[in-house]
């Protein structure tokens, strides 16, 4: 290992504003999984020796079935050991991975975000371009991680995300959820769960999160810019300024959500967001995305399988979508030894184009594939569902937060809402610092 570790020092890497957010985890989380199988050779893929890879990632939800998928595939490839280790949540992934580097702790295989993070780590990226998964990637998945030619990362998964609701707890209110297609028919549905919430056993209709910046200032925020920015990424990320075009309608949607949400808004958190107000039925909404449903399952089984997504609509431009996208690539560090790049590269073409890798894929880690030759059919639980109808009937925006100037969506926008939402600023305020703040990162 001390060998292994000494080779990549010699990158000399130390980024700085680094851009990684965890889009969509759970929890605070830092687990480690060393396999049971022992590196007892070097790591230089000959005959008989074994070839580690050390995978660092950011998706807790997954975090078992991605463990007991590497123990299955070591028992497979018996030359080839594997250790995860997974920091998301709570936890700044961006922050300790730029940690890892710099003390030259490199792992073989790590997670990034759009184009701001591939231009920040593009020396430390391996061309993916001749892999069986790039090549299987569906139409417009790769787009984020391409640069100069090249696929510098391969999607984990497509997702999408809206409010969260409980189906039961709308139909005792007397709700049709199908006909909630704007902020307007948003407000109505709350107003109406808010005067019955004592019958229905709610603490309140909403659960507004608003201590993690990157469900506000990432998520939310995407919503009302993707439509400024024509849903494309890299427009946002070419772009000089911001205008907040649907700053009115973004206002309008932190106010439902606050309005109607336990309080204080400010210190709710994703775990009691979700395990333990909706998983619960204290809460009948909150914005979320099909990732949270292995965590509401595991509370709340029966619950978790009468749930569904509403948009989150720019009224009278998008209403009735949600936004979909690709949440995080894998990345492939090139300073490791030529056989640990390999294995890498074989590693990750198992999980995404093997057909035992494809029925994890679907079966395991619940994910809605970005990649082709799937039986979507097997889609199983209802959010992954609902984020394959929209995406299907055409039903969604884009994901433009990925182009967004590094930090921007959580220390800026994420930041600024909170202190709105404390009323310590007016929301002129929040986009007149934010419009400042976006345009000085890109002079």
């Amino acid at each position: 290992m001390l060998n292994k570790r000494m080779k990549k020092i010699g990158s000399g890497i130390l980024l700085a504003g680094l851009t990684l957010t965890t889009l969509a985890a759970c929890g605070n989380a830092s687990e480690t999984n060393n396999s049971a199988a022992d590196a007892s050779g070097t790591d230089e893929g000959a005959s008989g020796e074994v070839v580690e890879i050390d995978i660092f990632q950011f998706k807790v939800e997954f975090k078992d079935q991605f463990e007991a998928l590497a123990k299955q595939y070591e028992a497979e490839n018996e030359n080839v050991k594997i250790n995860i280790e997974t920091v998301g949540g709570g936890s700044d992934y961006g922050a300790a991975l730029k940690s890892k580097f710099s003390s030259g702790n490199e792992p073989d295989i790590y997670n990034i975000g759009g184009p701001e993070d591939v231009t920040m780590w593009v020396d430390n990226l391996t061309d993916l371009s001749d892999t069986e998964a790039a090549n299987q990637a569906l139409e417009g998945t790769l787009t984020g991680a391409t640069k100069d030619g090249k696929v510098l990362g391969l999607p984990y998964n497509i997702e999408g995300y809206g409010v969260v609701y409980n189906k039961a707890i709308f139909e005792e209110a007397g709700i049709d959820a199908t006909t909630i297609k704007t902020l307007t028919d948003l407000e109505e549905a709350a107003k109406t769960l808010d005067s019955k919430k004592e019958e229905l056993g709610l603490d309140a209709p909403f659960a507004l999160a608003a201590k993690e910046l990157w469900i506000t200032g990432l998520h939310s925020g995407n919503a009302f810019l993707n439509a400024e920015f024509d849903n494309d990424v890299m427009k946002a990320f070419d772009s000089k300024t911001v205008e907040f075009k649907y700053g009115e309608q973004f206002q309008k949607y932190i106010d439902i959500s606050n309005k109607y949400s336990v309080q204080p808004a400010n210190s709710l958190d994703y775990s009691q967001q979700i395990e333990q107000l909706f998983s619960n039925g204290k809460v009948a909404m909150t914005q979320q995305g099909n990732w949270v449903y292995p965590t509401i399952a595991s509370v709340n089984p029966e619950l978790a399988e009468n749930i569904g997504l509403l948009p989150i609509p720019i009224d009278g431009v998008t209403e009735g979508t949600i936004p979909v996208g690709v949440p995080m690539y894998w990345g492939v560090n090139p300073n490791g030894s030529e056989a640990e790049v390999q294995a890498s590269k074989d590693f990750l073409d198992y999980l995404y184009t093997t057909e035992e890798g494809k029925r994890i894929v679907l079966e395991d880690f619940k994910f809605v594939p970005a990649y082709k030759g799937y039986d979507t059919e097997k889609i199983s639980d209802p959010l992954s569902k609902d984020v394959y109808t929209y995406y299907t009937e055409g039903n969604t925006t884009g994901w433009v937060f990925m182009g967004y100037p590094a930090g921007w969506g959580e220390q800026t926008l994420g930041a600024e809402i909170q202190k709105y939402v404390a009323g310590e600023a007016t929301w002129a305020e929040v986009e007149d610092v934010a419009k400042t703040k976006w345009a000085e990162e890109r002079e």
